[in-house]
């Protein structure tokens, strides 16, 4: 083989290596910042992955609300009417969080079925549901006079 042949396919060589290593790295790094959003009753029945930080989505039950009088400690449940899920978050809840409204909390789930929140958001207006949600409880209705309990 002439040298300069030889050196043009080392240099292709190098390129096709280089730019499948890259590809590789940045696929990488998409899977581990990704996270999915999952209703309560995917939640309920184990589709949700432990250890591993998701979305969870839903309405505040009402009267769920529970504020440890020493820290920022606060624990609710999450329903989309047909199934629940306690959400303990640590840290203060955004002004328009309120029960029976809409709800989008991004964490880990458990294995003891409890998901950990690390970042709460609530909806921001009457007319406002986050497109997840709104899907998720979307032809459910509460059922006469609470949404369930835990």
């Amino acid at each position: 083989m002439h040298p300069v042949r030889r050196q043009r396919l080392m240099i292709v060589v190098m390129i096709v290596v280089g730019a499948s290593l890259a590809a590789v790295l940045i696929g990488m790094a998409l899977k581990e910042n990704l996270n999915l959003f999952y209703e309560p009753v995917r939640v309920a029945a184990g589709e949700a992955p432990l250890g591993r930080k998701i979305r969870v989505g839903g309405m505040v039950v009402k009267d769920s609300v529970v504020r440890d009088t020493e820290t920022l400690q606060v624990s609710f449940v999450l329903t989309d009417y047909s199934a629940n899920v306690l959400v303990t978050y640590q840290g203060i809840l955004p002004d328009l969080f309120a029960e029976e409204a809409g709800a989008v909390t991004t964490g880990v789930l458990g294995e003891d079925g409890v998901f950990r929140a690390e970042q709460v958001l609530a909806k921001h207006d009457e007319k406002y549901m986050p497109p997840e949600v709104a899907k998720a409880i979307e032809g459910k209705h509460p059922p006469d006079g609470a949404a369930g309990s835990y």
